[in-house]
C-alpha cells in the first residue's frame, strides 16, 4: 500500500496545490506569500486524502 500511496500522493498533491494556487489568484491575492501558503495548504491536505484513496483501492482487492 505504501508504494501505491506514494504514486497517488504525487498526483493528488499536485492537483490540490494547483487548485489552491488558482483559488488564491482568483480571489485577488496575487503576491508571493498567499500563493505559497495556498500551495502548501494543498500539499498538506493531500496527505489524508491520499491515505483514504489508497485504503479504498486496496480494499477492492
Amino acid at each position: 500500500m505504501f508504494r501505491l500511496a506514494l504514486f497517488l500522493f504525487s498526483m493528488v498533491a499536485t492537483s490540490l496545490a494547483g487548485t489552491g494556487v488558482i483559488i488564491a489568484l482568483v480571489s485577488g491575492h496575487d503576491t508571493l506569500m498567499p500563493i505559497l501558503y495556498s500551495a502548501a495548504a494543498g500539499f498538506i491536505a493531500a496527505i489524508p486524502v491520499t491515505y483514504v484513496i489508497a485504503r479504498k483501492i486496496t480494499e477492492l482487492r
